[in-house]
C-alpha cells in the first residue's frame, strides 16, 4: 500500500465510476458532473502540489507540445466564440479529459508495474458493470431496447447507453493486452506477474457477454478493429488462434445458448442497412452529422464556439432530425433526451472549434499513436513491456475509432482521459521502454529518470 499511495488518486477516479447514476447524465458540462469528475479534480490538484513540493520541471518540451496541443485549439474556439460566456464550461471539460488528467497520469506512473495496476483497474470495473450488465438483461431491468428492457446498461442508467459498453470495452481491450504480452524477459526474468496470462485471459472471454448484450454498434466495430489490430501487432499466428477461440465463444454464447441471439442479429444486421433502410437512430445520427458540416462551413477556421451545436443544430438541420431520442427501463421512467451533439467527435470538434481545433486535438492524438507504435518494436525485442504497448496501443486505437460514433459527454466520460493517460505514458514517458518494473522503483529512484518523457526530482527543475 505504502508503494502504491501515488496512485491511489488514479485509483479512485476509477473506482467511484461504479456508483450509480441517479439522474440524467447531460452532456458533461457545468452542473452535471459527478463524484468520478470531482475526483479526478483532486487527483490534478495533488499532481501539481507534488510537482511545486519537489519544484520539478516534470514534462520534456515533446511532452509538452503533444498534451499542449488540445489547448490552443480550444482557447481559439472560446475566445472566438458568438457566445464566450457559455463556452467556458466547455473548455474546462475539453482540458480536464484531453490535457490535465491524462498530463496528471503521465507523472503518477512510475513504472510499468504502475501501468498494469491502472490496466487491472480498469478491467476491474469493466467486470463489475458487466455483471450488472448481464444480470439486467437476465431480470428485464435494463434499458429499453425494442419494447423490452433488456439492454445492459451497468450502473449508468438509460440516459447513458454508451456507458457500461464503453467501459467493458476498455476493459476487454485492456485485458486482451495483458494476456497477448505475457511472457518472460531476457536471461529467464519474467517480465510480468506469474498468472497474468491466464486471468487476463479469463476476464477477456467474461467481459465478451456484456458487451454483445449493450447492443452498442459503435463499440462492437471499435473493439473489433482494436482486438484484432492488437492481435496484429503481437504475431499473425496467434492472432489466428486466438481469432478461432473468440469465433467458437461467440458460437456457444449466441449461438448455442441463445443469449439475446435474436436482439444480436437484428442489431448486427443493422451495420450493413444504414444505407438501405435506417432506423431511427441512423437517421437522426446522419441528420446531426449533416447539421455538424453546415457549421463549419459557416465558420471554418475557428467553428461556432464551444457548447455551440446544440444552438445551432435546427438552423442547419433538415426535417429528418426528430426531437430526441426515446429512453427508459434501468430504474427511470419514460423520458425523452435531447440531442446535445452530432455523435461524431471529430465533427464535433470541426463544427465548434473549426479547422484550428481539430488540427490541434486529432493532431495531439496522431502523435500519441505513432510515438506508441514505434516502442512497441523495441519491446518485442527485448520481450520487456509488450504487455503495456498493446494495452497502450490497443486502447487509444479504440478510442480513435469510436470517436467516429460517438463524442465526449457523460459520467463515463472520465475513463476516456484516464485511457489517454496511459496511451500517453507509454508513447511519451522514457521509463516506459528502459527499467520500469522494479517494485522499488519509486522515491528517488523513480524521480531521476533520464530525459525523455518525464523529468522530475529537483535536479531536474
Amino acid at each position: 500500500m505504502r508503494r502504491d499511495a501515488p496512485l491511489l488518486p488514479v485509483l479512485a477516479v476509477v473506482a467511484l465510476l461504479a456508483v450509480p447514476v441517479t439522474g440524467p447524465s447531460g452532456d458533461g458540462s457545468a452542473g452535471s458532473g459527478t463524484v468520478a469528475d470531482a475526483a479526478s479534480a483532486l487527483l490534478v490538484v495533488f499532481c501539481l502540489l507534488r510537482a511545486l513540493r519537489d519544484r520539478a520541471r516534470p514534462l520534456t518540451r515533446t511532452t509538452a507540445l503533444v498534451l499542449g496541443l488540445p489547448v490552443f485549439g480550444v482557447c481559439a474556439a472560446a475566445i472566438t466564440s458568438y457566445d464566450p460566456a457559455s463556452s467556458l464550461p466547455g473548455v474546462a471539460r475539453y482540458l480536464q479529459i484531453f490535457v490535465l488528467v491524462p498530463g496528471a497520469l503521465l507523472l503518477l506512473i512510475r513504472n510499468r508495474r504502475d501501468f498494469r495496476l491502472v490496466a487491472w483497474s480498469m478491467v476491474a470495473l469493466a467486470l463489475v458493470q458487466g455483471l450488472i450488465g448481464v444480470v439486467q438483461y437476465l431480470t428485464g431491468t435494463g434499458a429499453s431496447y425494442m419494447g423490452e428492457d433488456v439492454r445492459a446498461v451497468g450502473t449508468f442508467g438509460p440516459t447513458d447507453v454508451m456507458g457500461m459498453a464503453t467501459v467493458v470495452s476498455y476493459g476487454l481491450v485492456a485485458a486482451v493486452g495483458l494476456a497477448l504480452g505475457a511472457g518472460t524477459g531476457p536471461a529467464g526474468r519474467r517480465d510480468v506477474p506469474r498468472g497474468q496470462r491466464a486471468a487476463a485471459l479469463g476476464c477477456a472471454a467474461l467481459l465478451f457477454l456484456p458487451l454483445v448484450l449493450s447492443f452498442s454498434r459503435g463499440a462492437w466495430i471499435a473493439t473489433v478493429v482494436a482486438v484484432t489490430l492488437q492481435l496484429a501487432l503481437s504475431g499473425l499466428r496467434r492472432a489466428a488462434r486466438v481469432a478461432l477461440v473468440a469465433a467458437a465463444l461467440g458460437v456457444v454464447l449466441v449461438g448455442g445458448l441463445g443469449i439475446g441471439s435474436q436482439l444480436v442479429s437484428d442489431r448486427l444486421g443493422s451495420i450493413t442497412e444504414v444505407t438501405e433502410a435506417p432506423d431511427r437512430s441512423v437517421t437522426d445520427r446522419y441528420t446531426m452529422w449533416a447539421a455538424a458540416a453546415g457549421m463549419w462551413r459557416t465558420d471554418p477556421v475557428t467553428g461556432v464556439g464551444l457548447k455551440g451545436f446544440p444552438a445551432y443544430r435546427d438552423s442547419h438541420s433538415s426535417i429528418a432530425l426528430s426531437s430526441g431520442s426515446d429512453t427508459a427501463g434501468a430504474g427511470m421512467g419514460f423520458q425523452r433526451q435531447p440531442l446535445l451533439s452530432p455523435h461524431n467527435m471529430y465533427l464535433l470538434i470541426l463544427s465548434e472549434q473549426g479547422l484550428v481545433g481539430l488540427l490541434a486535438l486529432a493532431g495531439s492524438w496522431a502523435a500519441l499513436l505513432v510515438l506508441a507504435l514505434r516502442r512497441l518494436p523495441g519491446a518485442r525485442r527485448g520481450r520487456t513491456g509488450v504487455d503495456c504497448a498493446l494495452v497502450g496501443a490497443g486502447l487509444l486505437i479504440w478510442q480513435l475509432v469510436d470517436f467516429g460514433y460517438a463524442d465526449i459527454g457523460g459520467p463515463s466520460t472520465v475513463l476516456t482521459a484516464v485511457v489517454l493517460g496511459l496511451a500517453a505514458w507509454w508513447a511519451l514517458d522514457r521509463r516506459a521502454e528502459a527499467g520500469g518494473d522494479g517494485g522499488g522503483a519509486s522515491g528517488a529512484a523513480a524521480g531521476h529518470v533520464a530525459r525523455g518523457g518525464v523529468e522530475s526530482g529537483a535536479g531536474a527543475a
